[in-house]
């Protein structure tokens, strides 16, 4: 079931640097099941604990499908250092999920890719719109305000910091 989409002009409620991170997964090789499942299957486990342990930095997500091929994930982090030791943390499920996908992928030979991208993003270079939608993207991540609290234009808003 859909969310209700929130009556009027609204803009993101983040305020400061925000990180955005871009996770991904290409199938080269439908058939090959046993290398690509398991990366499927390695995200959701990721986002359930990052969502339940407070302060682990995590914002908020938004799964995207970017084809029939190519699954990603857009993170909103509240810093680069927080994602970044969630990353090299040894007891999380993220250190698990790397090592096995390089073990599949050396006897896979290409079945599948990765890949990701961190932008680190200063107040003031952002902003958001969001006009008769439910709660999405980084306004879903940090709740969302009335456009007019930031500015009614983009240029407006991109000055805010």
């Amino acid at each position: 079931m859909s969310e209700k989409p929130i009556e009027g002009r609204m803009t993101a409620a983040a305020e400061g640097d925000v990180v955005v991170f871009l996770i991904g997964m290409r199938i080269n090789r439908f058939r090959a099941l046993r290398s690509w499942l398991p990366v499927t299957s390695a995200m959701p486990r990721m986002l359930k604990e990052l969502v339940k342990e407070e302060g682990s930095g995590l914002l908020g997500f938004q799964p995207v499908l970017a084809g029939p091929r190519t699954l990603a994930v857009v993170q909103y982090w509240e810093s680069k250092e927080k994602l970044l030791a969630y990353a090299s943390a040894q007891d999380k499920e993220h250190r698990p999920a790397w090592a096995a996908f390089n073990r599949r992928a050396r006897g896979a030979k290409g079945a599948v890719g990765i890949w990701h991208e961190t932008y680190v993003v200063p107040a003031g270079s952002y902003e958001s719109v969001y006009v008769g939608m439910p709660g999405f993207g980084l306004g879903k991540a940090t709740g969302v305000v009335p456009v007019g609290r930031r500015g009614d234009r983009a240029a407006d808003r991109l000055k805010t910091a």
